[in-house]
């Protein structure tokens, strides 16, 4: 594991970038940035232009090591390239931004109010490819739709027994049990994932740390544990379709909670826009969103 990347993730200021869309959410990624499902014939056309937004994206001046501490990609995007340089090297080497790897293969239907992840039937050949495209860490997503006990006990099990195979394979998981922000159990659900995140840390062998990456909670401060723990190495917010202000807003009451947002990070960017008024977007998004994270 990359030790100066390490430290960057741990200490320096800033947030994390989620560029991360699948298959599945490209589509709507696509339509957000202003190019409908008519504009490409087939998946490859579709993946050709969502690479081409995030290269924009990344390449825009505002995306900078100043207030950006890392970037989640997708997994093709790994294999493609930005200027000649695999999208992970273009990242560490000509920004100074730490790369980070989604691995998971989507959602299972919902059971005991949950849904887990569907079988990672790839994972040692992706963390073998993760390592080969010089990438830090990963992170894997799995939903809570209400507060059921068995439900978030297998969702925190499922989460921290890959978590340590991709920590084992030389790589940091960011664990993603993410809690519905329309669940009507929502602070109920947290009260007993936290319980259960804090237990499972204190419970990993040998050096194993990890990161988190959760929904801004319903109470204030509510994973101060979790974030001081001497097992955490960073505990990242989601901005689980609040938009950009008020998933702002929330963050600030959260100190050390920093920001991992998706699409509240480029809900205002088009494909038609001139490139200065793409820029103005980016430099407002990236300055509020780090200024939110920084409490």
């Amino acid at each position: 594991m990359n030790r100066e990347q390490l430290d960057i993730i741990k200490n320096k200021k800033g947030f994390i970038a989620a560029l991360d869309q699948s298959g599945g959410s490209t589509p709507k990624a696509l339509a957000a940035y202003g190019i409908s499902e008519d504009a490409y014939k087939d998946t490859d056309e579709m993946f050709d232009l969502v690479h081409e937004m995030r290269t924009r994206i990344i390449k825009s001046q505002a995306f900078n090591s100043e207030k950006i501490i890392g970037a989640i990609l997708f997994e093709q995007t790994i294999d493609r390239k930005i200027d000649d340089k695999y999208t992970g090297d273009y990242l560490w080497e000509e920004k100074g931004i730490v790369p980070f790897l989604k691995v998971d293969k989507g959602l299972a239907e919902v059971s005991n109010g949950v849904q887990l992840m569907k079988d990672i039937d790839n994972l040692d050949e992706l963390i073998k490819r993760a390592n080969d495209r010089h990438i830090f860490g990963t992170k894997m997503r799995s939903v809570i739709q209400e507060a059921n006990e068995k439900g978030i006990k297998d969702i925190i099990d499922q989460q921290f027994e890959i978590g340590q195979r991709i920590f084992d394979g030389g790589l940091m998981p960011i664990l993603e049990p993410e809690v519905s922000i329309n669940s009507k159990t929502k602070k109920e659900a947290e009260a007993i994932m936290k319980e259960e995140i804090l237990k499972h840390l204190d419970a990993l062998k040998g050096d194993t740390k990890v990161m988190l990456k959760l929904t801004i909670p319903t109470e204030d401060d509510f994973f101060r544990e979790i974030i001081d723990h001497d097992r955490v190495i960073r505990v990242v917010a989601l901005s689980g379709g609040y938009t950009r202000d008020d998933a702002n807003k929330k963050l600030e009451k959260n100190p050390g909670l920093i920001a991992s947002f998706s699409r509240a990070l480029v809900s205002e960017v088009r494909a038609s826009q001139s490139d200065e008024d793409f820029e103005a977007e980016m430099k407002k998004s990236v300055d509020s969103i780090y200024q939110a994270s920084i409490i």
